[in-house]
């Protein structure tokens, strides 16, 4: 049988969706899910499921972990990993490196988690996300690109910075994202997309995922207050505070590694908003940000 392919399990997302598959393969009695790792001695597998080694970034290991896969999934981002600086230029590496190996292998189906954004985004985060989609789609016929808003979870990074403010903050100095729209998610619809999606060879291109209502981030802290039963805190609006002042006082109160602190601050400029609903049965009846947010305060 077929294989999949699952890379960036020890992530977040990918964390969550591994045990879904593997339950999903070992139940429909499908070929194995293997999980690529870079380091298999430090990780542990979901029952039903092959960990293999082998490294994105570098291409060690990608033509013995493809082989025989007909589906992909590809959760890699190297945002706050190290290596210096440059995570553009590691995330493009990796999907060049992927996306041949891939296509050599015979991959028919790859599903990429990027994010939700327009074409011109001015985020660098945002931009390497969509050029890391153009890559991996150049290489297999069937690509799926899932364009997720914020995600929120309990380990997701920007709801530990979105937490940590209000927790921290009764009062804050904000630039004019603070009103920015978007549609944050729940992780349990995100990973249900994703495994919903592995077997609908009807979807390819663009599938935008998003909650059912669309918050700017002033309203997402007051929600989050409320659940936490905090006082909403008091913003003020500045017309002039740019990204990385901005990042300078969120590294000093959330717990986010500072790697990842200032590209996602430059994201929260972007409005982050479903233009176009998913097909049915994919993300058909989201949380709403409340019921996300008590989900992720409780740890799930």
């Amino acid at each position: 049988m077929p294989a999949i392919l699952l890379t960036g399990a020890s992530g977040y997302v990918g964390g969550r969706l591994a045990p879904r598959l593997a339950g999903a393969a070992d139940a429909s009695d499908d070929g194995e899910l293997r999980l690529l790792m870079r380091r298999p001695d430090r990780a542990q597998a979901p029952a039903g499921a092959r960990i293999v080694e082998g490294d994105a970034v570098s291409g060690d290991g990608l033509d013995a972990a493809l082989d025989g896969v007909e589906t992909a999934y590809y959760l890699i981002h190297s945002m706050g990993r190290g290596g210096g600086g440059d995570f553009e230029a590691r995330d493009r590496r990796a999907a060049e490196n992927f996306g041949r190996a891939a296509a050599a292998a015979g991959v028919r189906r790859v599903i990429y988690l990027g994010g939700l954004s327009s074409d011109d985004a001015s985020s660098a985060h945002l931009r390497s996300r969509d050029e890391v989609a153009r890559t991996l789609g150049e290489h297999v016929p069937e690509f799926v690109h899932v364009r997720a808003a914020m995600v929120i979870g309990a380990g997701s990074a920007s709801f530990q910075m979105l937490r940590a403010l209000v927790r921290r903050l009764p009062a804050m100095i904000c630039p004019r994202w603070i009103d920015t729209r978007t549609q944050p998610i729940a992780i349990d619809d995100v990973v249900g997309a994703l495994a919903a999606l592995r077997d609908r060879g009807d979807v390819t291109g663009d599938v935008q995922l998003g909650g059912p209502q669309p918050l700017s981030y002033r309203a997402m802290m007051d929600e989050t207050a409320d659940a936490m039963d905090r006082r909403h805190p008091l913003v003020v609006r500045v017309p002039v505070l740019t990204p990385r002042l901005s990042s300078y006082w969120v590294q000093l109160v959330t717990p986010v590694e500072t790697a990842l602190v200032r590209p996602l601050v430059d994201g929260l400029r972007e409005e982050m908003l479903v233009r176009e609903p998913p097909p049915p049965g994919v993300n058909d009846d989201p949380r709403d940000f409340g019921t996300a947010v008590r989900a992720a305060l409780a740890g799930r």
